[in-house]
């Protein structure tokens, strides 16, 4: 039997280190609201199989998915900028296909040139995105919206809060970039599950 999770409150990263003109990858920048309160489908999540791949036929993305936690400064991990083509699910959040908002990250561009979602900007509402877990179980999400937020302004509580919804949301960087190189907003794709 497995013991419940103490769930604490953690600080929620927006996505930075996508542009290619960066010389070293970026640490990321902290959301501007913490969580307090997970989705059931995180406590349960040690229970049922992890997310393994995922797919977005519209726009050619098939791609394994890294486990990312948290930092040391409690900010969520993205994907190292040398594995640039490969996403990563946050494991803090719901399984997908689970109850809870399932997060999956990747970059658009790194140091290293194009990434995994560079094309994530010409999802469409009504597009699949597929995610296999590691038995070989399929979830099916219809794209239901997007946004292109201020990484200054992130909305921490609708990608990340509780949600009694079977959600997956994908993000990646977006936008003009800074005097850094980096970009300035987050894109965030919003799915439900079919």
């Amino acid at each position: 039997m497995y013991a419940r999770l103490a769930l604490v409150p953690v600080v929620l990263a927006v996505l930075t280190g996508c542009s290619s003109a960066a010389p070293t990858p970026a640490a990321p920048t902290a959301a501007p609201a913490a969580l307090g309160t997970a989705s059931p489908g995180t406590v349960r999540a040690a229970r049922v199989a992890a997310p393994a791949k995922v797919a977005i036929p519209s726009i050619g993305v098939s791609s394994p998915l890294l486990r990312l936690g948290l930092n040391a400064d409690r900010t969520v991990e993205v994907p190292p900028s040398d594995k640039g083509m490969t996403a990563g699910w946050y494991t803090g959040s719901a399984v997908p296909g689970r109850t809870g908002a399932a997060v999956i990250i990747g970059h658009n561009d790194t140091r290293f040139g194009r990434a995994v979602f560079h094309d994530l900007r010409k999802i469409t509402k009504g597009a699949d995105v597929t995610v296999t877990d590691e038995r070989g179980k399929t979830s099916h999400f219809t794209v239901t919206s997007t946004e292109s937020v201020s990484k200054t302004a992130f909305p921490t509580q609708r990608v990340y809060g509780s949600t009694t919804d079977h959600a997956l949301r994908l993000i990646t960087c977006d936008g003009d970039f800074d005097a850094q190189g980096h970009p300035v907003n987050n894109l965030i794709v919003y799915a439900t599950l079919d």
